[in-house]
């Protein structure tokens, strides 16, 4: 990693400025399940959040394959969509495991194509840290500015810490992505289970709601009543079951 350190560390981190970076991003990211979502979050807090930056990306790979992309401006984001090209800094980052820097693209000899793109499109600076967010996905954070004087030191830690702490986000977004699978598969699984379907019917047609809210009103009668959600299904089905007197 090429870490210019000819300033002093704290006075161009801006401890304060980064501290409230991390904590946005924290805050934004904290109760996502979703990973695209959780992405779009993070490139619009890194450019909203960072001085200087014009705008922000996200490359993703899964299993060593395209897996998604994210941009702050719509307009450039191309710049980290892998379909246009693999020879991007993203990439760079990606295989080498390192922070890759470009200060200045009208000097940048590395990527003719997508520098010749990223001029095109108003970009002379770019920086692309490596993100390790779990086994099967790997990505980079790409940070880029609209003057080849912009980046600093500061921007390079930035980009750091803001890799390091997005890799730990973006894995609980995955793990909760895959617990929501889960439940779908249990839900679809209860749905499926002939006296908890008649009951989750019942509770339908009571209330007019969709199965998964009436599947809720099933658990949360469970978990009221502390008994298993079976027995609760069999009790309300022998309720409507029940003959009426006259």
């Amino acid at each position: 990693m090429n870490l210019d350190t000819r300033e002093p560390m704290f006075d161009t981190l801006g401890v304060l400025e980064t501290a409230a970076l991390l904590r946005e991003l924290t805050a934004g990211l904290i109760a996502v399940a979703d990973f695209d979502e959780a992405l779009a979050r993070l490139v619009r807090v890194a450019r909203d959040a960072v001085p200087g930056i014009d705008c922000c990306g996200f490359t993703a790979l899964r299993a060593g394959e395209p897996a998604g992309v994210a941009a702050s401006d719509a307009g450039r984001a191309e710049l980290d969509d892998l379909r246009h090209g693999p020879d991007t800094p993203a990439m760079t980052a990606i295989r080498r495991r390192e922070m890759i820097i470009a200060p200045d693209l009208d000097r940048e000899a590395r990527w003719p194509a997508w520098t010749g793109r990223a001029r095109g499109l108003g970009v002379r600076g770019a920086i692309s840290a490596p993100v390790d967010v779990d086994e099967q996905v790997i990505g980079a954070i790409n940070l880029y500015a609209g003057s080849a004087t912009a980046l600093t030191t500061r921007h390079q830690l930035v980009a750091m810490l803001l890799a390091e702490h997005a890799g730990l986000l973006l894995a609980a977004v995955r793990d909760r992505e895959r617990q929501a699978a889960r439940a779908d598969q249990l839900d679809s699984a209860l749905l499926e289970e002939g006296v908890v379907g008649q009951a989750v019917g019942v509770i339908m047609t009571q209330r007019g709601c969709p199965a998964p809210e009436a599947l809720a009103v099933l658990r949360t009668a469970a978990s009221s009543l502390d008994i298993p959600l079976r027995e609760v299904a069999e009790r309300l089905v022998r309720t409507v079951s029940r003959p009426r007197d006259n």
